[in-house]
């Protein structure tokens, strides 16, 4: 008897096979209803690679910054995947960047692989397929998965979510410690990393963000973890070797104090919600010219007021499913 395909597809993701990957990454990112299948056995076989979230605001130098500590991660014989996301392009619906283009070096590593897809509209910084992605390099044996967000600066707190360990990465000259403030990302990081270090003004940032970590750690009383702040250089490569460091030294730490076991929970509970939210507006697009149109015209006329009108529109499709 022939295995089903999503059951085949599977097994060969299990096996690592670069095509099987790249193949259930893209039916995931196109919301193919045969991928459902496919994604939850995965899921089952998750929960051993140490997944890493890497943000900041456009400029800041993050893909250089993942290109070279990709490099640093093989040389000491791990695997690393990364899930970099693109705004997307208005016209195309394509991903606009391509990060893979500033990676290409590392494409002929068979132990790198590098995935770029558009947010799709999804807020957050990352695209609908970011954790779907990350489950497939997890389950398909990368030791480190590193995430990417879009870069948009101030709605990327959902990468906090979706990561064990959080970095954020910040410039000299560019303003990034108001930004850092103002996007409510100083506090969400495990790690700040100043890129471009070689600059004249990157000491005076890096000594603010640490002035800055050093009120807000005595504000809340978390001393469980101190955020460091690395200075790194794409010229010099200054910081790579301390960023990789710091990174698996947060990883022990978490496990040390079990830390690690309510990010796990912390972030399942958002990825149920995260789903959750997906399928009601999956079904609401679909019955947009239904429902959603009659109910908006009544909106419209000023019959009703649009959160009444969210309350019918979720008491109809709620009757639906319980039939």
């Amino acid at each position: 008897m022939t295995a089903a395909p999503s059951t085949t597809l599977v097994a060969d993701v299990l096996a690592g096979k670069p095509s099987a990957i790249a193949r259930l990454i893209s039916r995931a990112e196109s919301g193919a209803d045969e991928a459902a299948e496919a994604l939850a056995e995965i899921h089952r076989h998750t929960g051993k690679a140490h997944i890493v979230g890497i943000t900041g605001v456009p400029g800041s130098g993050k893909s250089t910054l993942i290109a070279q500590l990709c490099r640093k991660i093989r040389e000491g014989g791990r695997t690393v995947a990364v899930s970099a996301v693109d705004p997307t392009s208005p016209f195309s619906g394509g991903s606009i960047l391509g990060d893979r283009v500033r990676m290409s070096d590392l494409n002929a590593d068979p132990g790198v692989f590098i995935r770029s897809m558009a947010t799709r509209g999804a807020l957050g910084g990352l695209s609908r397929a970011t954790m779907p992605s990350v489950e497939i390099f997890d389950a398909a044996g990368f030791d480190v998965v590193i995430i990417e967000t879009v870069g948009v600066g101030q709605d990327e707190v959902d990468v906090v979510r979706s990561a064990h360990t959080t970095v954020v990465v910040s410039a000299p000259g560019l303003g990034d410690d108001i930004q850092a403030i103002k996007a409510g990302v100083l506090e969400i990081a495990d790690i700040h990393v100043v890129s471009k270090a070689d600059k004249p003004d990157a000491n005076r940032t890096i000594s603010e963000l640490k002035g800055m970590l050093t009120i807000g750690l005595q504000l809340s009383g978390k001393m469980d973890w101190t955020v460091p702040v690395i200075g790194t250089s794409a010229v010099s490569g200054e910081g790579i070797d301390e960023l990789e460091e710091t990174i698996d030294r947060h990883m022990a730490r978490m496990r040390e104090t079990g830390e690690l076991e309510a990010r796990r929970r912390r972030m399942a509970e958002w990825r149920v919600l995260k789903s959750a939210e997906d399928i009601l507006r999956d079904e609401f697009t679909r019955d947009r010219e239904g429902r959603i149109a009659a109910i908006a015209e009544q909106v419209a006329r000023l019959n009703l007021a649009p959160e009444e009108g969210a309350r019918q529109l979720l008491a109809e499709i709620n009757r639906e499913t319980e039939r």
